[in-house]
């Protein structure tokens, strides 16, 4: 059966893709290049689809995704930091809770960011001031003309959003290692709690979203800009912006990505309009 992409965002809007590989283990990967060669269709690296906007209809896509992960590792300690190993597949609230236990800080603002480790790293996922990529201190990546390569931290372009291995064609986050510091479990914990709460009093936490849509301009929040526009709460049909943030859209139900990406094109017009501003997507469209 044809992999719904409804199924597999968090913003539970598109059409199917063509197929989906599964990949359990690394000798999964030896295998990747012949099994899309014989589904045809373009690969995509597929975490847990917190950043994606799939569009309607049939997508000329085979979704390459790994298998559920394991625990994170400790691989490394010094006396105030310690180099944690975590898979792709691995959930950032699973693994932040983890991180807390350890006493292990440095990632407490990715706390409420629902998406799995390889997808952060592979946008820089963020939020108040920390990036995923502040704390990277290498990362392994499959593609498929390289195969497994390993590279540290000074070899990869990351900032705002932005995640550049220097690896042409499809490539896959596999696994990263995290430098991170200690501290007392508590303390951890409760700037966690902090940040969640921040977030549950300003963003729709609970309801079908995909984040952020547009990036932060310079000096500027996008989430401001949209709400001067008039676009907080503006709908169409089943979807809309967010009531309690400008730049959260919201599945409202019986919605489509056709009428999505129309309210994002009037809100970009709007604060184009409005302010001369040229808003840039963070969601990506598929």
């Amino acid at each position: 059966m044809e992999p719904s992409m409804a199924e597999r965002t968090t913003l539970g809007f598109g059409g199917r893709a063509l197929a989906e590989a599964v990949i359990r283990d690394e000798a999964g990967l030896d295998a990747l290049p012949a099994a899309l060669s014989r589904l045809g269709g373009e690969p995509m690296a597929l975490g847990r689809g917190s950043n994606l906007l799939a569009r309607d209809g049939l997508l000329n896509l085979v979704l390459v995704r790994a298998a559920k992960a394991g625990e994170p590792e400790i691989v490394a300690e010094s006396g105030e930091s310690a180099r944690v190993r975590a898979s792709a597949a691995l959930g950032l609230p699973r693994l932040l809770s983890w991180l807390a236990a350890q006493g292990l800080s440095g990632l407490e603002g990715l706390s409420g960011i629902p998406g799995g480790v390889g997808g952060a790293v592979a946008m820089n996922a963020g939020s108040y001031g920390r990036e995923i990529c502040d704390k990277l201190a290498s990362v392994r990546i499959f593609s498929l003309d390289r195969g497994m390569v390993e590279l540290e931290r000074e070899k990869i372009s990351a900032g705002y959003r932005r995640f550049d291995p220097g690896i042409s064609g499809f490539w896959l986050v596999w696994e990263a290692v995290l430098l991170l510091d200690k501290d007392e479990p508590a303390r951890i914990k409760a700037r966690m709690r902090e940040v969640h709460d921040k977030k549950k009093a300003t963003q729709p936490v609970g309801s079908r979203s995909a984040g952020c849509v547009f990036k932060n301009p310079p000096g500027e929040s996008a989430g401001r800009l949209l709400d001067q526009a008039g676009m907080r709460g503006a709908r169409l049909g089943g979807v809309g912006f967010s009531d309690l943030h400008a730049n959260f859209l919201v599945n409202h139900g019986g919605g489509t990505s056709a009428q999505a990406l129309e309210i994002m094109e009037r809100a970009r017009l709007a604060v184009k309009e409005m302010f001369n501003i040229q808003l840039d997507r963070e969601v990506v469209v598929i």
